[in-house]
């Protein structure tokens, strides 16, 4: 079969895009091209690889099996590209990273930021989904590495501790909550809300506990970053649900009151979860070993040397 691996990655966007369109522009392709590099793979088949519908695409029986096969022949290649990095200077390492809100914005950055000054021909492709989301990406292959909240079942795959933390309620000092030191997500819903943006897994996973017990979150604004949120909470614009580390930090320079949520959601172990850590590329181990959390190192290092 004469496919390229510049054939594999763009028949596994098109897939996860549902789109030629923009399968191509993943690839920064014309569409034209595109087409006719998946036509060019039918042919030399035999059979059609995707079903073109009005609405988009979707892979056949035989496109179902060579998205199988393109993920482990891609994700060979990574790993062959790896270790033979330090023999060819310029190639460059890719890591597909998953995380839910709150890992993402709270503590990702400090470490994601020493790993890539630390690895420099690494890029790491990082986006915000939300945990049952991320487990079935890392399950079916679509990502590397996931960062989920610890009630997910992660059956089936290796998981490591990577925080943990507690989301609270802000108030303003004057708001009518602010009276209670410890309350329950409902007990909230009668009060107008700060929320972040539609876009945000944490603000869809709010909307959807209300929506289970026939609520709906009265948001008044959506912001990008939960240091937005408790700036207009201190307004008194509304109440917020936002970590407790990102209330603690905000409380040293705003007025702001901070209610505990009884709720067992509330309370985040925070786990990273891959397919399997010895068949990652090398730079994707040493990524996930950087994010454990310090008393996870030598259960890290103690696995790795049995696996090797």
């Amino acid at each position: 079969m004469r496919f390229d691996l510049t054939d594999l990655k763009l028949f596994l966007h098109v897939v996860e895009a549902g789109s030629i369109t923009a399968g191509a522009e993943r690839m920064h392709l014309a569409v034209a091209a595109a087409s006719t590099r998946i036509r060019n793979m039918e042919i030399e088949l035999g059979t059609p690889l995707l079903n073109r519908e009005r609405q988009g695409v979707h892979p056949t029986p035989a496109g179902r099996t060579l998205v199988h096969h393109a993920r482990q022949m891609l994700q060979q290649a990574e790993r062959m590209r790896a270790e033979l990095g330090e023999y060819a200077d310029g190639l460059k390492g890719h890591v597909r990273l998953l995380s839910n809100t709150n890992a993402l914005t709270e503590f990702l950055p400090e470490p994601l930021s020493n790993f890539l000054t630390s690895h420099p021909q690494v890029n790491i492709d990082l986006e915000e989904r939300l945990s049952d989301e991320i487990v079935a990406a890392v399950a079916d292959g679509k990502a590397d590495i996931g960062i989920v909240a610890g009630t997910e079942d992660v059956t089936g795959l290796e998981v490591f501790p990577f925080r943990v933390d507690r989301f609270v309620l802000v108030t303003s000092p004057t708001h009518a909550l602010a009276a209670k030191d410890r309350i329950a997500f409902v007990e909230a819903l009668d009060s107008d809300f700060v929320g972040l943006d539609r876009a945000s897994s944490l603000q869809r996973f709010l909307s959807d506990k209300a929506e289970r017990i026939g609520r709906r979150l009265k948001l008044r604004v959506q912001l990008r970053s939960f240091d937005a949120v408790c700036r207009m909470v201190a307004g008194n614009v509304g109440v917020g649900v936002v970590p407790e580390t990102t209330a603690a930090r905000n409380m040293r320079t705003m007025d702001l009151h901070v209610i505990e949520l009884s709720d067992e959601w509330a309370l985040r172990n925070l786990m990273i979860c891959v397919r399997s850590l010895r068949d990652l590329p090398i730079y994707a181990q040493d990524l996930v070993k950087s994010l454990a959390q310090p008393l996870d190192m030598e259960m890290w290092v103690s696995r790795a040397e049995g696996q090797s």
